[in-house]
């Protein structure tokens, strides 16, 4: 197991855990890179690179379908990989995951299903589906076209000034009528960590479905003295319904992703899309369909996408995941302490419980022309809206600054993070 502890002495550890990170080991524009833009994506371990280079030069062949060695070894590789999926989510079983292109397909295959009329899920006009105020676009644009095509109505839970949901609000807005609850758990523009377990045990409480967006939360190991705040990713846990997350975010690759439906679901659910693979029968006149999850992979997949997830999953396994999940948090408290000191710097975002995220604001400067200065001191963050636009609305700001952490980042980096914002400031 690689060791992260959250003590200086652990400088060791942390080296040997980003010198298995090939891109983390170059400079820019003179600058050693200083990566804080892992809600984005995540940098990729050497284990991935290789594995996806083994596919590619040694049996890259199609699954399911071929006969031969190659063929055979693919589809071993790629069913193992759906295997190692199940487990990190705590799926009851594989076919309860699906694999799709990102989480934001996960979504629309769901989406599908509740607009499509004559499945035990689709919406009918008076029935309502409630989403929160700090959605990733990818999970507000598919339920307000859901809303749309089937006269459901689309509710929205506020934030509060901290960033964090009005449970008071969103128990209040419950009844018989609310048919889906699609929640992120970790707010990609805020950090904030939502409380997802009693809005799974609240919304099951109406006989709600509940879809639990966790792009932001799979990368991040749980604190193992806050698991009250923020439990392990394990969907028998949770309770949820649906689950959807990337690949390219737990150091996969990009293109691939995870939705995780109830067996129950998944069986009454139509096709998203229709072709090869996710058949069992085609005649002229009629078609049958297979069971999940390969009734929801139509085509050829991202097969080394799948396999490189596989091996992403067993580099997260072989991580100590308290280790990391306090590091994360002294990143977290130490970037906000360096942060603060910053005059004219405003966090957007101060729930109580919150993952490794930093967004900010200056006082007179756009984050649009912080970014670039930035990168010159090698200093790579996001700046914008986040695909979260509806948060900027909220809090009366057109973008932010975002430096989003994790287990492979460091307080040096950190530094380097502050004394380019005084650097830049002196521009402005």
């Amino acid at each position: 197991m690689m060791s992260i502890a959250s003590k200086p002495s652990s400088t060791g550890a942390i080296e040997a855990i980003r010198a298995q990170f090939p891109a983390l080991q170059q400079e820019i524009h003179g600058h050693p890179l200083a990566y804080l833009d892992n809600a984005a994506t995540a940098q990729k371990p050497a284990s991935v690179i290789e594995t996806l280079d083994d596919y590619y030069r040694r049996y890259n062949a199609n699954v399911h379908r071929g006969l031969h060695a190659m063929a055979e070894e693919a589809t071993r590789a790629y069913e193992d990989a759906r295997l190692k999926v199940a487990r990190f989510v705590g799926a009851p079983s594989p076919e309860s995951c699906v694999f799709v292109r990102g989480a934001t397909e996960g979504i629309n295959l769901v989406a599908n299903a509740y607009k499509t009329p004559g499945n035990p899920l689709s919406l009918q006009p008076g029935d309502r589906v409630i989403v929160s105020h700090m959605e990733h676009h990818s999970n507000l644009v598919p339920w307000q076209m859901v809303c749309e095509a089937t006269g459901a109505t689309l509710d929205v839970v506020p934030i509060t000034d901290d960033g964090e949901l009005d449970m008071e609000h969103f128990r209040g807005m419950l009844d018989e009528r609310v048919k889906l609850i699609a929640v992120v758990w970790v707010s990609n523009a805020l950090g904030t960590i939502n409380p997802v377990k009693e809005i799974v045990e609240a919304g099951h409480a109406v006989g709600a479905k509940v879809l639990l967006d966790a792009c932001q939360a799979a990368p991040h190991p749980a604190h193992p003295e806050h698991e009250d705040a923020y439990p392990e990713l394990n969907v028998a846990d949770l309770g949820c319904d649906f689950l959807v997350f990337s690949g390219h975010k737990v150091f996969g690759p990009t293109g691939i992703g995870v939705l995780f439906g109830k067996p129950e679901l998944l069986a009454d659910m139509p096709p998203y899309q229709g072709g090869g693979e996710m058949i069992a029968r085609v005649t002229l006149e009629k078609t049958t369909y297979a069971d999940p999850p390969h009734r929801f992979e139509a085509g050829t997949p991202h097969i080394a996408g799948v396999i490189g997830l596989g091996a992403a999953i067993d580099f997260m396994n072989r991580l100590d995941h308290a280790g990391a999940a306090r590091h994360e948090a002294d990143l977290l408290a130490y970037g906000t302490q360096r942060l603060q000191e910053i005059d004219g710097l405003r966090l957007i975002g101060t729930a109580k419980h919150k993952a490794s995220i930093l967004s900010f604001v200056i006082d007179g400067v756009h984050p649009y022309d912080l970014g670039p200065v930035l990168d010159r001191h090698g200093v790579a963050v996001r700046t914008g809206h986040h695909c979260a636009e509806p948060v900027m609305d909220r809090f009366d700001v057109p973008a932010t600054v975002r430096a989003s952490l994790c287990f492979y980042n460091t307080k040096a980096e950190l530094d380097q993070l502050a004394d380019a914002l005084r650097a830049a400031m002196k521009f402005f």
